[in-house]
């Protein structure tokens, strides 16, 4: 299911108040992720995906062959944040936080996450986690992402975005967005997300919880990016926590 964006709009609850977030949350709780149509524009998108060349932007850039991670890079911003991306990072933490808190009631963990991202981030930083992680991701022919989940320290916020920024089948083919999600006792099942340039996808970073004939429990969640087979693809990463 794609909820209806209206991203762009005016809300009393902000710029991603418009945003269907009951489907969306009904989507999270289904498939353990959710797909956020026309996030962004094209200009946007190639604004975006220009900034991967200018090394000031970005703390640090990762070759994924060096660690084992697949093949490809990705350079994580370093503070302060594009605009662009810190309106959204803020901005949809503010929505995605009281779904968190759900889930993490329904897991029976103690942790709860204030309203707005200022805080959490003052949280994380107290915990030592000061490093900023939104992130660009560079893909070219034969490169991949191997299946993983975001974790940088004590604090996890358990949702995170993906923006596709290229255009598939005219930018690149291949490299389809893929989840994985293992159940107790049971083989792990994949799925492929469809993304279109600018769509986003939020999805659970570690686990979430899943109902059962005795309640709630827990399912693993994984992440990754198929073989890139021609082509470039850019994707904006955002994980609300920030790194040890």
């Amino acid at each position: 299911m794609r909820a209806k964006s209206t991203a762009g709009a005016s809300s009393p609850m902000g710029p991603y108040g418009a945003l269907d977030w009951t489907a969306l949350a009904a989507e999270l709780d289904a498939h353990g992720h959710a797909i956020l149509p026309g996030l962004l524009s094209p200009a946007e998108c190639q604004a975006l995906a220009a900034l991967y060349c200018e090394d000031g932007r970005f703390r640090s850039r990762i070759l994924m062959s060096r660690h084992g991670f697949g093949r490809g890079e990705y350079k994580y911003f370093r503070y302060p944040l594009p605009t662009l991306v810190q309106e959204m990072r803020a901005g949809l933490y503010r929505h995605l936080a009281p779904i968190a808190n759900r889930w993490n009631a329904r897991l029976a963990k103690d942790v709860r996450y204030p309203p707005d991202l200022d805080t959490f981030l003052g949280q994380c930083h107290a915990a030592g986690q000061e490093r900023p992680t939104p992130l660009l991701l560079q893909y070219g022919p034969q490169d991949y992402n191997c299946l993983h989940q975001d974790l940088y320290g004590e604090w996890v916020f358990p949702l995170q975005l993906t923006v596709l920024l290229s255009s598939p089948g005219r930018d690149f083919t291949g490299g389809e967005f893929v989840l994985t999600e293992q159940r107790p006792r049971m083989q792990s099942r994949a799925e492929v997300v469809p993304l279109d340039q600018g769509d986003g996808v939020v999805f659970a970073v570690h686990h979430r919880p899943v109902s059962g004939s005795k309640g709630d429990y827990r399912v693993n969640l994984r992440h990754g990016v198929s073989r890139v087979r021609s082509g470039h693809r850019h994707t904006l990463g955002i994980i609300f926590h920030d790194a040890a």
